[in-house]
């Protein structure tokens, strides 16, 4: 047998056996940028491999195929392609083609050997898969589709696993907050600096259709383009609470207090601006992921910390951190419960962290007091004697 059969009759015994994490077809022989890569799926009670094709001009077509589709396609695809990397949960395979044309199956006989060992040894890639429905959304959401996270069929895109993740593990942030939300009545719901609004939209089906609250929800940006663009999605998919406002948020009325305030990846001093705004509106609940972290790093002066801060990388890094708990004990001292949370895995997007707000229904003056001087202290520590404020002028 051949390479090329080689490789077919692994990834068939594979998909038989349900343990194909993905399989990535690369390096097309005839020059064009399609990319092909497969996962195991089920459609209708029946196992497939799911196929997602990179087309130019950043678009994807899928194609499902069925057991009994699996050694035709492979044939016509696997001479096609000059690199083909097969991932299973019992190890992985590669096979290449040099420029001279020589072929090479990597791994094979490693794999084999597992495959026929014990089979219990081994995790089935169509149970992680079972495991994945247990995220609030399914994927066939209309805003999910709409925002181009899943096709048409409600299957989330490949390189949108990241995003969907995301958004999943933020509403399940929400929904352990959501006790501290009112019980009854319209629920008024801000996301500042809003962007392209994956969480307003996601947070907004989250509170009708799955808690099945009547919810206003206020986007804000200072894009006029991408409002626009929101605008114009939420009146497609029929959402009338929703409205898109083009500004700095800066100038947020004090008129209406919302209940709550989301915000993802404002950047740098943008999230504080955020927080300062849901702190002055009495937000009773923030919950905000902080992205690209530069201000302190130009200013911090402490001596204490000279042996971190003299190398720039070691200094960024710890900068980041330091932002982030100086902006958890500023909310500290107005009166909120603070904590802050990994939101998805690192992998997804290093910024992952989301810092989260509960206004304290009853906050006595010497919480207060106390949460005031461990706030200052760190900021003179941080900054020197004399800074009352952090960051300074916003």
């Amino acid at each position: 047998m051949n390479k090329q059969g080689e490789l077919i009759s692994l990834i068939t015994d594979a998909f038989g056996r349900g343990i194909i994490r993905k399989l990535v077809f690369s390096r097309p022989k005839d020059g064009s940028p399609v990319k092909i890569s497969g996962r195991l799926s089920e459609l209708r009670g029946e196992r497939v491999l799911a196929l997602e094709y990179s087309l130019p001009g950043n678009t994807v077509s899928h194609k499902n195929v069925r057991q009994g589709e699996l050694f035709s396609l492979l044939s016509e695809l696997i001479p096609s392609y000059s690199q083909i990397n097969l991932l299973t949960t019992a190890g992985d395979a590669e096979y290449k083609v040099s420029g001279s044309g020589k072929e090479a199956l990597l791994g094979k006989e490693k794999l084999v050997r597992k495959l026929n060992s014990d089979a219990l040894a081994f995790e089935s890639a169509i149970e992680e898969l079972d495991r994945r429905k247990s995220y609030m959304l399914s994927g066939s959401e209309d805003f999910l589709i709409a925002l181009g996270i899943s096709d048409n069929s409600g299957r989330v895109h490949d390189k949108r696993q990241g995003k969907f993740r995301q958004i999943n593990r933020f509403l399940e942030e929400i929904e352990e907050i959501y006790h501290n939300l009112p019980e009854s009545g319209e629920l008024r719901v801000y996301d500042l600096c809003c962007g392209k609004s994956y969480l307003s939209f996601a947070v907004y089906y989250y509170l009708t259709a799955i808690k099945g609250r009547s919810v206003q929800l206020l986007g804000i940006d200072l894009k006029r383009d991408v409002i626009i663009w929101c605008s114009e999605l939420c009146k497609r998919l029929g959402y009338t609470g929703m409205t898109f406002t083009w500004g700095d948020v800066k100038n947020t009325p004090n008129d209406v207090r919302p209940d709550m305030v989301i915000s993802l990846h404002a950047c740098d001093t943008a999230t504080d601006v955020v927080l300062d705004t849901a702190a002055r509106l009495g937000t009773k609940v923030i919950l905000s992921t902080p992205c690209c972290h530069r201000h302190l790093s130009k200013r911090i002066k402490s001596k204490e910390l000279s042996f971190v801060t003299d190398y720039p990388h070691l200094k960024n890094k710890l900068c980041d951190t330091l932002t982030d708990a100086i902006r958890l004990l500023k909310l500290e001292a107005v009166g909120y419960t603070v904590a802050a949370v990994e939101l998805t895995d690192p992998d997804d997007t290093p910024k992952n962290t989301l810092l989260r707000a509960v206004r304290r229904d009853e906050c006595t003056g010497r919480h207060v007091e106390r949460a005031k001087e461990r706030y200052r202290a760190a900021l003179a520590f941080l900054l020197g004697e004399g800074v009352t404020d952090y960051p300074e002028g916003i």
